[in-house]
């Protein structure tokens, strides 16, 4: 349930944009960054959120994500204006961060043999693919009655996974837990938030203007102190050396593109149906879903192949160690 809230905020929201943008007059600038600051916090904040559960017990802080995400969401439903929005929407991401890496870290808790644990992951990814597919239908949906409705399906969701979570999930933590890494977390944050910062306002203020240019020196800069900076520390953020491993390093890259271009292809499509083709939110979120179908049919496909017939090398490190190590 906490995959299915942060996958479909990331969806749904997108269905809603048109409406925002009348309602609170925003730019196209400011409309990337609803989106943006969301998905930034959240990248920036999970390997912390995952490190953070296995020293104070990952159930405690599932609860406490959850409790933030639900909160968050209906502030984002008040919002008087964009920028409240998308204040909003940093406090929804910090929320989400404290939930995926800790699910994983529960599912390797509570799953032990090794193939079923596997085929959890492959149900879990499934849940993606589901948020994907409900996101755009339920935000078509709810659109016509008001923008603001599509945080508002947060709250109910976001509070029964609080008391399933209560009731079910067992307190675990790591047997040694790693280190907190200051340097390394701001270093992740100041090179995703200026990389993010140049893509999204270069289009406004030229491509080749000191701010934009400024912006993306500062995140090639960032990820020259960092790596070198993780390679000596014994309990990094991140763990370079896992890029060595040629499948983790090409997974690493396909999930990335697939992310930047389904990212992208959401919010230029949302705004083009609906604007352009003159289609209903209801219509414009059934359009996304032949994408959306494909990744609930084959994530459960490809964790039973897993689970059956295993994988090697440093992938099944990135996949047995704690939720955030992954």
């Amino acid at each position: 349930m906490s995959l299915l809230i942060v996958g479909m905020d990331t969806t749904i929201v997108n269905i809603a944009l048109p409406s925002i943008q009348n309602d609170l007059n925003a730019s196209v600038s400011a409309l990337q960054w609803t989106i943006a600051a969301y998905t930034v916090v959240l990248a920036s904040f999970l390997m912390l959120g995952g490190s953070t559960a296995d020293r104070f017990g990952r159930a405690r802080v599932f609860k406490i994500g959850l409790a933030v995400f639900t909160f968050a969401s209906l502030a984002c439903s008040l919002a008087p204006s964009i920028g409240w929005l998308i204040a909003f929407r940093v406090l929804q991401g910090l929320g989400g961060a404290m939930l995926n890496p800790v699910a994983m870290s529960i599912i390797r808790n509570v799953f032990e043999d090794p193939r079923e644990r596997a085929q959890a992951i492959g149900v879990w990814g499934a849940v993606v693919g589901i948020s994907m597919a409900l996101g755009p239908v339920l935000g078509g949906l709810l659109v016509p009655l008001s923008w603001r409705a599509v945080f508002l399906v947060n709250i109910p969701i976001g509070l029964a996974a609080m008391a399933l979570t209560a009731r079910f999930i067992p307190e675990s933590k790591a047997p040694r837990p790693r280190r907190f890494d200051a340097v390394g977390q701001l270093l992740v944050i100041v090179m995703l938030a200026s990389l993010t910062s140049a893509i999204i306002e270069g289009a406004s203020r030229g491509w080749t203007s000191p701010w934009i240019v400024g912006l993306a020196a500062t995140s090639v800069l960032s990820f020259a102190l960092l790596v070198p900076y993780e390679l000596r520390r014994a309990d990094p953020l991140i763990e370079p050396r896992f890029f060595a491993s040629r499948p983790f390093s090409a997974a690493t890259l396909i999930a990335v593109a697939a992310f930047m271009s389904f990212g992208g292809f959401l919010f230029i499509n949302t705004l083009y149906l609906q604007d352009v083709r003159n289609l209903s939110p209801t219509a414009a979120g059934f359009c996304t879903l032949p994408m959306a179908a494909m990744t609930v049919i084959f994530a459960p496909i490809s964790g039973h192949i897993v689970g059956t017939r295993g994988v090697r090398g440093p992938l099944v490190l990135a996949v047995s160690d704690s939720g955030s190590a992954v």
